[in-house]
């Protein structure tokens, strides 16, 4: 079977994975991972394979991690920042090993379109010292999800395979292998491995699965080279990648280039590397967002890339490639020195219907410090309303308001308390920090894609028996918006006046589910 849609790169994924008799799914929320999520979970009936949306990172791995050492292949569908919640057991089970294969599907964000940061999820394979593959074009993408599979049974380790929205959204063939039934032979957990100390395992993962991973890279044919020029030689990985080919095939400027795809980019294949590298006069670096190829090479004198100011940090396109290759004799350039602001991308603010704007329309005039989290509140931050003053990271609204100098609020949704912002609550109330909490609860996860949340007030209620619920659109639709917001400003002052941890527990629908 073959595709050939605006969206084969996302079919592919999911395929890919299918076609490898996947059985169980744990995703978390987040762009641009919310649509591969939203794709499994919608074609529950394809195969064989079960979807759980997680609240937290860490645990979607741990339950992907149970299965694997049952014999079930298993999935874990992460964003970017999610890679840093899960990367706790991630470098244990490197060490530990694993059953039957698991994948780790990181969704990057370049440009952080609609993230909280800008990160590279190459750079775990560094870390973790694990496969990462990076897939260009959907018909990689669908062999690269099946040999992770493959290779993560073979080296007893979790396998990275990092995407981005464009390739998800990207066109193309891909061809399908399905495999007779009971032909997939998946590994058990082999309990040996506990008559190893912690330092022992270490040297048994450099011994027997390392060298597995190393020849992986230098070895499989997902790394690939085309073009035949002498010239130039573009070292390039993910969408990039297709961007270069794309032009290698079509504009005769590119006849003097060739270029080495890096469908898998940890370990770092620097045999394959150094061979493409003496073939050719000059060496450009196309990938998006960090300089992971780049940072391998920063000993070779003639390296151009983001280093050298021929390739923009983060986002990389048509336009890019091409400058890069028109300047290439220039040992640096200046080109990408702006720095973009909110006013010249366009705002995106909170919805003008929102429920709690009465409460952001407060939190702007308190003269205290508001920490925000990472759900719509951080939209509160920027003018007009400036009403939040931090906003770190996912859950982590309360612990840090917990720090600051005097008694401030930490606004967060139910999302994020679910997600680890309860573990900052629990720390709240046993160090006796004093802070307000306000949560806002709107029971969905309303900043991707409106996913139903647990029910967490009962259990808050036990860590502060005293807290105050409130039922804003009950509210507003009795008292009106004026009455409503200076009984909230009352309730805000008064907890901020009083000593220990507040809690507010606000309830209101979202308009957009």
């Amino acid at each position: 079977m073959s595709e050939n849609t605006d969206t084969a790169g996302l079919e592919a994924l999911f395929f890919g994975a299918i076609d490898s008799d996947v059985e169980l799914i744990t995703a978390v929320t987040g762009y641009p991972i919310t649509a591969v999520a939203g794709k499994f979970s919608r074609e529950k009936g394809t195969g064989k394979h079960r979807v759980y949306w997680m609240t937290n990172e860490k645990a979607a791995l741990e339950t992907a991690l149970g299965a694997s050492v049952t014999g079930q292949r298993s999935m874990v569908l992460v964003k970017h920042v999610g890679m840093n919640i899960l990367a706790d057991p991630l470098m244990t089970a490197v060490l530990h090993t694993i059953g039957a294969g698991l994948v780790i599907l990181a969704g990057d964000d370049p440009a952080a379109l609609a993230s909280q940061n800008e990160q590279d999820s190459r750079w775990y394979g560094k870390i973790s010292e694990l496969a990462v593959l990076d897939p260009a074009t959907p018909e990689d993408a669908y062999n690269c999800v099946k040999r992770a599979f493959e290779l993560s049974e073979e080296s007893k380790v979790p396998v990275i395979v990092r995407v981005t929205d464009r390739l998800q959204k990207s066109s193309g063939r891909f061809e399908r292998r399905i495999e007779g039934e009971g032909f997939v032979v998946k590994n058990e957990f082999d309990r040996s491995i506990w008559k190893l100390t912690m330092h022992g395992k270490h040297q048994r993962f450099h011994q027997r699965s390392y060298p597995l991973l190393v020849s992986e890279s230098e070895t499989s044919p997902l790394n690939r080279m085309t073009g035949c020029g002498k010239d130039i030689g573009i070292i390039s990985s993910g969408y990039p990648s297709a961007i270069v080919e794309e032009l290698i095939s079509s504009d005769p400027e590119f006849a003097k280039v060739s270029n080495l795809t890096l469908n898998v980019v940890s370990p770092f294949p620097f045999g394959l590397v150094r061979k493409f590298i003496g073939m050719h006069d000059h060496i450009l670096v196309i990938e998006e967002s960090e300089d992971f190829i780049e940072s391998h090479l920063n000993v070779i004198g003639n390296i151009r890339g983001k280093n050298s100011g021929h390739v923009p940090v983060g986002l990389v396109d048509k336009e890019h490639v091409e400058f890069a290759v028109r300047n290439i004799d220039k040992g640096t350039v200046t080109k990408y020195t702006d720095i973009q602001t909110i006013e010249e991308r366009g705002t995106r603010p909170i919805c003008d219907k929102c429920p709690y704007m009465p409460l952001y329309h407060i939190l702007r005039e308190l003269d205290v410090m508001v920490a925000g989290d990472m759900g719509c509140s951080i939209r509160a931050a920027p003018g007009p309303l400036a009403a939040v003053d931090t906003g770190f990271s996912l859950g982590g609204a309360i612990s840090t308001a917990c720090g600051f100098r005097e008694k401030g609020v930490a606004v967060i949704g139910d999302f994020g308390l679910a997600h680890s912002g309860i573990v900052g609550l629990i720390n709240a109330v046993n160090c006796g920090f004093d802070v307000l909490v306000i949560i806002l609860d709107n029971r969905v996860a309303a900043m991707t894609g409106g996913q139903e949340t647990p029910e967490l007030m009962e259990t808050v209620r036990t860590l502060v028996p005293d807290m105050t619920v409130y039922d804003i659109d009950e509210s507003i639709g009795i008292k009106g918006i004026q009455d409503t917001r200076n009984e909230l400003e009352g309730m805000i002052r008064r907890s901020l006046a009083s000593k220990g941890v507040s809690v507010l527990y606000v309830k209101g629908k979202c308009i957009l589910y």
